[in-house]
C-alpha cells in the first residue's frame, strides 16, 4: 500500500513536470513567433549608421552600417530600433532606417543603383549630364559626409557636374547646388521621381526652400512630460524623436530648420525656446507634445492663440493630421501656451496622441506612426506656405 501511493505520487509529478515544460515550449514559440511577426527589413539612409550595444546615443558602438544596407529590425523603443546584420546585433537611430521590400544580398541601395564602372568612379565626366541612380541622394555644403545637408535630388533627376574631388561630384540641378557622392550618379533617363513626399516641389504644396522651421521637442532633461500608463514612453523622449523625423522631412523639402533641442538631457525654460525662434528669424514654430488625460481620450490636437498670426497654421497642418495617420484629430482650439502667446513667429502646439490611452500609446510609440506624423505637419507647412 505504501509501494502503490509513493509510485502515484511520482507518476503524478512527472506528469506534472512534463506538462509544465510542453507549457513553456508553447509559451517560447508564440514569443518567437510575436517577435517574428512583428520584425521587418529597413534600409539605411545615413551615409554611416553606428550601432550600439543600448537604445542611448551614449552607448558602446557596436559597429556600424552604411548608406543602402538592409537590415533586419527586430524591436522598437523610443525611436530606437534594434537591428541585426550577418553577424552585428544592437541599436541605431531609428529616424536613418527605413522600410523596404528588399532583403539582405538583394539588391542594397548603393550596390544595385551602381553602373558596371562605378567602383573606378562615376562616368559621367566633368560639365557632362547625369543623372541620380539612387531613390535619396542627399546634397551637402562640401565634398565630404562632414559637411551639411542642404537639400535632397531623387532618382532620376538630372544632374550636370561641374567638378569632382575625391570621390565627391559638385552638382548643379535645377536650383539644386552642391556636392554629392559620385557612386550615386552615372548614366541613364532623366524621369520626375513620385517615390516621395519629400519631394522638393509638389504641385499640390507650396515650396519650403529658405523658410526657417523651428522645432520646439517639448520636455526635457529632468522634466519628463508624460510617462506612459501601459509601455512606460516617456514623453521627453518620443517627442525628440518625432522631432527629428520632421526636422528630416521639412530639410529634405529645403527648409532651414532649428531645434530648441536636440538631446534627451536638455531642458531650455519656455522663455528661452520662444528667444530662439526670434533669434532664427523664424517663419514657422512647431511645438511637439504627447497628451494626457484622467479619462480615457483619445486623438490629436492642434493648438493656436493668436486668430490672427497662428489660426491659419493651426488649420492647414491639422488638416494633414486629419487625413488618416493612424489617430482620429480633434480639430483646433485655442491654448494659452507659453511658447504660442510670447512668440512673434506663427506657432501652433500639437498633442499628438494620448500617452495616457493604451491604444494611443501603442500606435504613438512606433516610427511608422511619428513618420506619418512628421510627413502630414511638412504637408501642412508646404500648404501654409503655398
Amino acid at each position: 500500500m505504501i509501494h502503490n501511493a509513493k509510485g502515484m505520487k511520482i507518476n503524478i509529478l512527472a506528469w506534472l513536470a512534463a506538462a509544465i515544460m510542453l507549457l513553456l515550449a508553447l509559451g517560447t514559440l508564440g514569443a518567437t513567433q510575436a517577435a517574428a511577426s512583428s520584425s521587418y527589413y529597413g534600409e539605411i539612409v545615413a551615409s554611416s549608421l553606428n550601432v550600439r550595444d543600448d537604445a542611448a546615443k551614449d552607448a558602446e558602438v557596436r559597429g556600424s552600417v552604411k548608406k543602402g544596407d538592409i537590415v533586419l529590425v527586430t524591436k522598437e523603443f523610443h525611436g530606437w530600433l534594434e537591428i541585426k546584420r550577418g553577424s552585428l546585433e544592437g541599436w541605431v537611430a531609428g529616424y536613418y532606417v527605413q522600410k523596404t521590400d528588399k532583403r539582405p544580398g538583394q539588391t542594397d541601395t548603393a550596390s544595385s543603383s551602381k553602373p558596371a564602372n562605378a567602383s573606378k568612379g562615376s562616368s559621367s565626366s566633368k560639365g557632362s549630364s547625369s543623372v541620380v541612380l539612387v531613390d535619396a541622394l542627399r546634397i551637402r555644403e562640401g565634398p565630404s559626409t562632414d559637411h551639411k545637408v542642404t537639400g535632397m535630388l531623387y532618382r532620376g533627376a538630372p544632374v550636370s557636374i561641374r567638378d569632382s574631388v575625391h570621390g565627391w561630384l559638385q552638382i548643379v540641378s535645377g536650383d539644386e547646388r552642391g556636392w554629392v557622392s559620385s557612386q550615386y550618379i552615372g548614366e541613364g533617363s532623366a524621369v520626375t521621381s513620385t517615390l516621395n513626399v519629400t519631394q522638393t516641389s509638389s504641385s499640390s504644396g507650396g515650396t519650403l526652400r529658405g523658410k526657417v522651421i523651428v522645432i520646439d521637442p517639448g520636455h526635457g532633461g529632468s522634466d519628463p512630460g508624460m510617462v506612459g500608463t501601459t509601455y512606460k514612453t516617456a514623453e521627453k523622449t518620443i517627442n525628440l524623436s518625432t522631432a527629428n523625423y520632421l526636422k528630416e522631412q521639412l530639410q529634405s523639402l529645403g527648409a532651414k530648420v532649428v531645434m530648441t533641442r536636440t538631446k534627451d538631457d536638455q531642458k531650455p525654460e519656455l522663455p528661452r525656446r520662444v528667444a530662439i525662434s526670434h533669434e532664427a528669424g523664424a517663419d514657422a514654430f512647431i511645438s511637439i507634445h504627447y497628451n494626457s488625460s484622467e479619462k480615457n481620450n483619445s486623438g490629436i490636437l492642434t493648438f493656436f492663440y493668436s486668430d490672427r498670426k497662428d489660426k491659419p497654421l493651426a488649420h492647414a497642418i491639422e488638416r494633414q493630421l486629419a487625413g488618416g495617420i493612424g489617430l482620429k484629430s480633434h480639430g483646433v482650439a485655442f491654448g494659452d501656451y507659453h511658447v504660442l502667446r510670447e512668440n512673434r513667429t506663427p506657432a501652433v502646439l500639437l498633442e499628438l496622441g494620448f500617452l495616457s490611452n493604451s491604444r494611443d500609446e501603442g500606435i504613438v510609440k512606433e516610427s511608422d506612426y511619428q513618420r506619418k506624423a512628421a510627413r502630414a505637419i511638412a504637408k501642412g507647412l508646404q500648404n501654409y506656405f503655398k
